[in-house]
Formats: structure tokens, sequence, C-alpha cells
């Protein structure tokens, strides 16, 4: 499972994305990028940039977890694409994409860059070549990648990949890898990205606090639930030996990086995306405004709303595709603690339109690994097995909130979307492409899910 963040509570600048303002690499037009680091900080010049589009309508669009600049302008543009051809006459749409520091496993797949190797199940990302089998070492560009997201961190990385290379039928090294991937974490230092989350989850993850040999064998069982090579060594059946546990370690880093991802969505959705938009409401009345966020880049859309004053007109709609967060974020009593609501409860009613989250079954990303990251420590005596607690909105939708519908997604475009609060629409029946271990997470860019945010902006012919 990938699409990840800095290192939070360490007070440091980290994972700064380089600026631009050009239209460089998406077709349509008029198109600038707002850029934010790691602490919600937003590029001044992107900002001012993205203020001075001339438009009736604005989509601002937050990429997931597993993108580097390269690959979420990409995604851009490939999701945009259809837009010009679905909008009325009286709609001048402005495109903003919303580039916040994460990080790329450039082993991981991702469907829609590569439409041949995805029908096949077998996708190859945009930085990849195909699938060579199995390993549990770290490419070149993710051991980049890693260390551009824990700076200063170079020797704990280098041993890191070092114990992933060799793989050594050994106690004391696979204890020192989870000691060392804990530390990375900072999982027993939580910062200010931690509150970032009030009335979710409490404590440290189950992933980080367990025994690691038994955590490390669930990843690698949960990788071959979801069809993935949990990078067996050769003559090893699964489960046989130490040697065959080090593809769920290299899964335990991979849920590293988700943990401090989660925690900085939320940061520069709340304290960056948030506040532009009140400034664009203040300066830019008329514009209008539709969000639409994939995997944590919807944790960054949703958690804006925080940062939205009540009564605002200016969103329009919040489109979630493929959500990372808990589904039931906005739920005023949790099932299994009615004394609590979830992170947006009530937070729908700042959108003067619908909240519509997408979801897909074919999900794996959300439907496996996403409820065994959150799942906290003491919760069970095993990580693995369904808990609606940890169950993520990409996954099965907006859960525990009275009055919300639950749509396919033909009935969603050929009767339209209710105007207020929020609606689930399942689309499993596009969103379906892709391989082990995140199946379909990525697969977004569908011409039904761009008439979606249309039909939720009320922009339509």
């Amino acid at each position: 499972m990938t699409d990840s963040g800095a290192a939070f509570g360490t007070g440091a600048r980290t994972g700064a994305t380089t600026a631009t303002t050009t239209t460089t690499g998406v077709g349509v037009g008029p198109y600038r990028e707002l850029t934010f680091d790691a602490q919600g900080d937003v590029d001044p010049a992107t900002r001012a940039a993205v203020a001075r589009i001339e438009a009736t309508d604005l989509l601002v669009f937050a990429h997931g977890w597993n993108s580097d600049r390269t690959t979420a302008t990409r995604l851009f543009d490939r999701f945009f694409a259809p837009f010009p051809g679905l909008v009325g006459t009286g709609v001048r749409l402005g495109y903003v994409g919303v580039v916040w520091p994460s990080i790329r496993f450039s082993d991981e797949p991702i469907p829609d860059f590569d439409p041949r190797a995805a029908a096949a199940g077998t996708a190859t990302g945009p930085d990849t070549g195909p699938d060579t089998g199995p390993d549990t070492g770290l490419d070149a560009g993710t051991r980049r990648a890693l260390g551009a997201f824990w700076p200063g961190r170079e020797a704990e990385l280098d041993r890191v990949a070092e114990l992933l290379d060799a793989r050594p039928e050994s106690e004391a090294a696979l204890a020192e890898f989870g000691a060392l991937v804990r530390e990375l974490a900072n999982v027993d230092r939580p910062g200010p990205a931690a509150a970032a989350d009030p009335g979710g989850a409490r404590g440290v993850p189950a992933l980080f606090a367990r025994d690691v040999r038994a955590v490390c064998r669930e990843l690698a069982d949960a990788l071959a639930a979801s069809g993935a090579d949990a990078g067996d060594a050769p003559g090893l059946a699964p489960g046989d030996g130490l040697r065959a546990l080090w593809g769920g370690a290299k899964e335990l880093l991979r849920q590293a990086t988700y943990y401090e991802m989660k925690n900085r969505a939320g940061v520069v959705g709340e304290h960056g995306l948030g506040p532009v938009l009140a400034d664009l409401a203040g300066r830019r009345p008329a514009l209008r405004v539709h969000l639409i966020g994939h995997s944590f880049g919807a944790r960054v859309v949703s958690f804006s709303l925080r940062a939205v004053p009540d009564g605002a007109r200016q969103l329009k709609s919040l489109t979630l595709l493929q959500g990372a967060f808990s589904h039931y974020a906005f739920s005023d009593r949790l099932p299994h603690d009615p004394h609590r609501g979830g992170a947006l409860r009530g937070l729908q009613r700042r959108v003067d339109g619908p909240v519509v989250a997408c979801h897909s079954s074919h999900d794996s990303a959300l439907g496996l690994f996403y409820p065994l990251a959150s799942r906290m420590a003491g919760d069970s005596a095993g990580l693995l097995g369904f808990d609606e607690r940890w169950g993520a909105v990409g996954h099965d939708g907006v859960q525990a909130l009275p009055g919300a519908p639950r749509l396919s997604l033909e009935a969603a475009l050929r009767d339209g979307l209710p105007t207020a609060g929020c609606v689930s629409v399942d689309a499993g029946s596009v969103v379906r492409r892709g391989g082990p271990p995140s199946g379909a997470h990525s697969d977004i860019c569908h011409e039904e899910l761009a008439r979606i945010v249309v039909g939720a902006g009320r922009m339509g012919r």
C-alpha cells in the first residue's frame, strides 16, 4: 500500500515540492498548480497564479499517496481531459492541481498509465518497467524517494535497504529492522500533525506496537491474500522460515510511510488548502469551487473544510475518489463509541452542494491494507480480519450517517445526485483494474467519474 508523506512531529521543514505555474504536461487550460510543503505552507507564487485564473468554475484536484510531481501531473492531465466536452455553454472551467509532498514507491503498478498492462491485471507504473518477479529489496527510485521523505536519515535507510536486500535468517535482524522502521515513523513521538484527526482512532497502530515477527508474518499473509508475491525466497513455502517474512517487512516500511502520510494529508488540508480557499472566497466571491481528491488527496480536500467558514457558499461540490480515510469521518456518533463523532462530523454542511464518495470493492489497498494499517494496538489478537471500525470511505462509502443515500454509478449518472449532503456512489463497475497489492485503487481516470464531478457541481449541459 503506497501514498505517503513527511516525518511529522520533528518540527523540520521537510518534503517541499518544487513550485511551478506552467501548464506543462496538462492538456486543458487554464491550468495552474497549487504547491504545499509538509507543514501546509503554500508556495506564494502558485497561490497568486491560481487567484488569477479567469473562470466561472474551478476544479481543484489533490493527488494521492503514490505520486511524485511527474506522476501527479500525468494524473491531472488524464483525469481533466474529458471535462471541456461535458460542461454547459455558460461554464468556463479553470483547473488546479494540488501538489503536496508524497512518496513514490516505484515498484507498485499504477494502472491508468499503462492500459494494456492494466487490462491484464499486471500494470506498470510510469517510472518502472514490467514486474520482473519477487523482490523484497528497494529499487533505486524508491530508495531516493525515501531519502527525500526522511531527510537526514540516510544511515538508517541504508541499513533498512541492506537488510531487505540480504533477508537474513535472523531474529535479531528482523527485530533491528522493526526498530528502525518504528524510529523512522516517529510513532513514539507524535507531534502537531497527530492532532489533525481528533475523534479518530487513538493510540499507536498495532503494526508498530506488536512483535515484529508476528506483524511481518501477517503482512506477508495480507500480500498473499491480495495476490501479490511477498518475496519468498526460492524453495521456501509461504510462512516457512524467517527469510519468508522479509516481503512482509518491506510492506511494514510502506506502512510506516502511510502512517506519516495520513497525518500530513490532514495538516496540508486544514492548515494549507483550507486557508487558501477561504482567502480565494474573499477575493473572488463569484467563483465556484469544486474539490476533488484521490486516495489521501481525498483526505486533503476533506480536511480543508475545517478552515472554511460556516455559511460559506463558494464550495459547490466535493468528490472523493477512493478516499483513504475513515468511512465514519462525517458521522455524528461512532457506532463503536457513541460519545464520539468522526473527525469531520457535520462539515459536509460547509459544501453548498453534495459530498460524493466514490468507492469500489476492487480496491484492495483500501479493502485490505487500510484497515490493517489503521487497527490500533490492543484491539485484537491479530491484524487480519474484517472489522468495520477501520474501514475506508473509498472501500464502502460513507457509513453511520442517517439519510445519506447509496447509489450505483449507473443510477447516479442516469438520475442525478442529491443537491446537498453526503452520498455514496459504488463505482466498482469502472474502478476495477489493477494488479496486486493495491488492486483498483488508482483506476480513476474514467469519463464516468468526470461526469460525476460535473453532476455534483451542477455544471452539465
